[in-house]
């Protein structure tokens, strides 16, 4: 259920049956773009344009402002992602929001209050390795937020390319594909010559000195000679997992129409 949506309904329910004055109705209205809350102007009216409410990034913030946020988007949602939260950070939040998750892995807080959602298939995320897994998971749980089925492949490497193969079958069905690699970043390379879905390329920071903290995968993945690969950021699960549950959402919303 989109909540902004059904307040506003609601509102212009509330408005045409005389149970709501003009006045009343544009000081809602007034507020439906953003809220101030002093050291943020929070997009309310992000879940309208794009389906999903504003994220928060955890980075930089206090535990205080980050619970401020977080309660802000609830109010008019009934989901939130907040991504590069530390444990200790997370602990002081839960006490404002009890029914916040931690994704110790991709460090990412989640309050989702749905009752039911339909889910949909088609997201595979890859990852060469273990090390890579804290962007793999970043990936993952935001697709699986954002409605999306995910199948998780993990550290099926070029190292060792028969793992890869293994799960040859399940790569070619996918609708949309992420593939994160550290390292030398070979991986979505592999995969996009052997699949026809699109491929995202996560490069990490995982790897050794010559690695640059990921810049040779970053480098490595933007100079693919396979067709039908896209570039993230470095370690750049978050949009990796947008981009996808996006692509997903339209290969879904393109079959029912």
């Amino acid at each position: 259920m989109d909540i902004q949506r059904e307040k506003i309904k609601g509102l212009l329910d509330k408005l045409k049956s005389g149970h709501l004055t003009s006045e009343e109705a544009i000081t809602y209205l007034t507020n439906l773009p953003y809220e101030d809350v002093g050291f943020a102007k929070l997009d309310h009216h992000r879940t309208l344009r794009k389906g999903f409410p504003e994220v928060v990034l955890g980075q930089g913030k206090t535990a205080s402002q980050i619970a401020t946020l977080t309660n802000a988007v609830l109010d008019r949602s009934d989901r939130v992602l907040a991504t590069r939260i530390g444990q200790d950070v997370f602990d002081e939040v839960k006490g404002a929001i009890p029914d916040a998750e931690y994704y110790d892995t991709a460090r990412l807080l989640v309050v989702d209050r749905r009752q039911h959602y339909q889910r949909i298939p088609g997201v595979v995320v890859a990852s060469g390795g273990t090390s890579d897994e804290f962007v793999a998971e970043e990936a993952a749980v935001t697709a699986e937020l954002m409605d999306c089925e995910v199948v998780r492949l993990v550290d099926v490497g070029v190292a060792g390319i028969h793992r890869l193969f293994d799960n040859l079958e399940i790569l070619q069905q996918a609708r949309v594909i992420i593939a994160v690699a550290g390292m030398e970043g070979a991986l979505p390379s592999v995969i996009g010559g052997l699949v026809k879905a699109p491929v995202i390329a996560v490069p990490t920071s995982i790897g050794y000195g010559s690695s640059f903290k990921g810049i040779a995968a970053l480098l490595a993945m933007l100079n693919s000679c396979a067709p039908g690969i896209a570039v993230v950021n470095i370690d750049n699960g978050f949009g990796a997992g947008y981009m996808a549950a996006t692509i997903a959402v339209a290969i879904s919303k393109g079959n029912r129409d």
